[in-house]
C-alpha cells in the first residue's frame, strides 16, 4: 500500500488516495497537509475505510506534499557522509565534530511547490563544478510529531559549493530542482524501516557510470532523536518530510552530466528516477498557473 496525490483528466484538483495494485482509493481529504493533520492510528483507519474509485491508468502522480508542509533534511548521519564532507570540505573538523555532536545537522531543504517526483527532471547548478545526487530514506511525519510513513528522497547537491564554505550550504542545497520525492508514501504501520536497502545507480547514455547500495542500519542517530530535535522549538501544522541523510557519495572525481539518469531504489518503500538538466529554466513548470 502507499499513500498518494493525484489529478485526473476529468477532475483537475489534487485528490489524496490509497494505491493498492493499481486501483485508487481516494481519501476523504483535501491535501496532503490536510491527512497530516490526523493522528496514525486515523490516518490507518481512514486508508482501511477507504473504496476503491479508480484505476491508476486514470490519473497523474503527483508529489506527496502540498500546502504549508516543507521538507527539511539531516545531514552527516552516515559514516560515509562524515568522511565525504570531510574530504572535499576546507574546513574538515566542521564535519568530524557534527557526525559525534549529541545535536544532529538538520537544514530547510524545500517548501511543498519546490519538490520534483518520479519522471520529472532533477537539477545541477550551471556555477558548480561537482554535483552529486543523495540517495536518502525520508520521513514523512505530522504535526504531532508522529511518523506516518516513508518515501525515497534525492537530495541533490552542490559539493564544490558546499566544500568551499560551510555557510554556503543553502546555496549547495537549495536549487532549482535540487529536491526529489517519490510519489508514493509507504505507511510506518506497514513497513520496519531499521534494515532496508538503498541502491544508487546513475545511467549515461543507456550505460551504468556508477552502482552503489548501503542500508539504514548504518544511520547513525534514531530517527526519533532526528524529529524530536525537528520539533524541539518550531511546530509543522500541515506535517513535515524529513529526509535522514545518505550513505551513498560517488568520489570526488565523479560528475553528473544532463542527460544523466538516477534512480533511487529503497526496499519496500519505492524508488525514484529522474533525468538531469542544468539551469533553472528547466522548472517553469513548477510556477506554472
Amino acid at each position: 500500500m502507499h499513500i498518494v496525490r493525484y489529478r485526473s483528466v476529468s477532475d483537475s484538483r489534487p485528490r489524496i488516495a490509497v494505491l493498492n495494485d493499481g486501483v485508487l482509493s481516494t481519501l476523504p481529504v483535501a491535501g496532503m497537509f490536510e491527512l497530516l493533520n490526523h493522528r496514525v492510528e486515523e490516518v490507518e483507519r481512514m486508508c482501511a475505510d477507504a473504496a476503491p474509485d479508480r484505476s491508476l491508468s486514470e490519473v497523474r502522480l503527483l508529489a506527496p506534499v502540498d500546502g504549508a508542509t516543507e521538507v527539511w533534511a539531516a545531514g552527516v548521519t552516515y559514516l560515509r557522509s562524515r568522511d565525504a564532507r570531510v574530504e572535499e570540505s576546507t574546513l574538515k573538523s566542521v564535519y568530524e565534530l557534527v557526525y559525534d555532536a549529541e545535536r544532529p545537522e538538520l537544514f530547510f531543504k524545500s517548501p511543498a511547490w519546490r519538490v520534483v517526483v518520479d519522471g520529472e527532471p532533477v537539477g545541477i547548478r550551471s556555477d558548480s563544478e561537482l554535483n552529486v545526487p543523495e540517495p536518502e530514506l525520508a520521513l514523512v511525519v505530522n504535526r504531532f510529531e508522529e511518523i506516518v510513513g516513508y518515501v525515497v528522497c534525492n537530495d541533490m547537491s552542490s559539493r564544490s559549493v558546499e566544500g568551499e564554505n560551510p555557510l554556503y550550504l543553502p546555496q549547495a542545497k537549495l536549487y532549482a530542482g535540487a529536491c526529489a520525492l517519490s510519489s508514493g508514501i509507504r505507511p510506518a504501520w506497514e513497513v520496519d524501516p531499521s534494515d532496508l536497502a538503498i541502491r544508487l545507480r546513475v545511467t549515461r547514455d543507456g550505460a551504468v557510470i556508477w552502482d552503489g547500495t548501503t542500508s539504514t542500519k548504518q544511520i547513525r542517530r534514531p530517527f526519533a532523536q532526528l524529529t524530536a530535535y525537528l520539533f524541539h522549538s518550531e511546530n509543522y501544522p500541515h506535517g513535515v518530510v524529513l529526509t535522514t541523510g545518505t550513505g551513498l557519495v560517488p568520489d570526488l572525481d565523479f560528475q553528473l552530466h544532463a542527460g544523466d539518469v538516477i534512480t533511487v531504489t529503497i526496499d519496500e518503500i519505492g524508488e525514484l528516477r529522474n533525468p538531469v538538466v542544468v539551469g533553472k529554466e528547466h522548472f517553469d513548470f513548477l510556477t506554472a498557473p
